[in-house]
């Protein structure tokens, strides 16, 4: 399908959750551009669009997304049926693309600027958004029964802080930064490891992997981290190999919710 600037949806923010998404409305037919920071953070970044901002071009499944340095470089990669990725945390291209649609997917748990004058359409996932004055329509993004719901009036559920259960391990599965430093990673994504076993370096602190399973996500090697980041997660599941590379069923069904409530917009600004 041909895209056109009179689709333009761009969509801030590049991670594992926000490539769900992108995947939904790109298949649909819109026009897409990213608009993603100078350092992006996303751990399972073999399944985030964002690696484009380190490596030029990322794949994700059916996707590429290729880095551009100005809009006037947005029709070559639609052309090329590549997903345009610009770096531009605070959206000072919009002024001039106009897009029909805005989608904040940055998940920072707040809102970092996003408001309703961005797009004749805004949405935005999980908390930090009310639905009516920061935004038209919030996804909600906790796992459980309202995964992927869309909200009209109010508020998406506050975060917890707990990551998602996954067979029966939920925070310890996480691995945070012991140190500030640079990181050099003995175990990349995808890799079987043990419980104690280094999963890489800060400087001479080994980082331990909290548990059994699979690295299915790390920051790259040579990130500079600070203490506390999140920068690891292990799967207990060795089956589960290939959702190492694969969107998520959280990212796919939150996706889903932003591909409807943008359809519902569009046909409601019809009416």
């Amino acid at each position: 399908m041909q895209r056109k600037r009179e689709t333009l949806v761009v969509v801030r923010g590049g991670g594992d959750i926000a490539t769900g998404t992108i995947q939904k409305l790109w298949n649909s037919g819109f026009g897409l551009v990213i608009l993603e920071t100078d350092r992006p953070t996303a751990i399972r970044r073999k399944v985030a669009l964002s690696q484009a901002v380190y490596e030029g071009t990322a794949t994700v499944e059916d996707l590429t997304a290729a880095r551009i340095e100005s809009t006037d470089e947005i029709e070559k990669e639609w052309e090329k049926e590549r997903i345009p990725l610009l770096v531009d945390p605070e959206c000072r291209c919009l002024e001039d693309l106009k897009p029909l649609a805005l989608v904040d997917a940055i998940l920072a748990k707040k809102n970092l600027g996003t408001h309703r004058k961005m797009a004749k359409y805004t949405l935005a996932l999980g908390p930090g958004f009310t639905a009516g004055a920061d935004v038209d329509l919030v996804i909600e993004t906790m796992r459980g029964h309202s995964l992927g719901r869309i909200i009209r009036e109010g508020s998406a559920m506050p975060n917890t802080g707990v990551p998602g259960i996954i067979a029966g391990y939920g925070k310890e599965r996480v691995v945070h930064a012991p140190a500030d430093g640079t990181l050099h990673i003995l175990h990349d994504i995808g890799d079987s490891v043990e419980k104690g076993e280094p999963l890489g370096l800060i400087g001479e602190v080994k980082v331990p992997s909290p548990l059994s399973g699979l690295l299915r996500g790390i920051l790259p090697d040579g990130f500079a981290v600070t203490k506390g980041l999140k920068m690891a997660d292990v799967d207990p599941r060795l089956s589960e190999y290939a959702n190492c590379f694969t969107i998520s069923d959280k990212a796919r069904c939150i996706g889903g919710g932003v591909l409807e409530g943008l359809l519902s917009l569009m046909r409601e600004g019809e009416a």
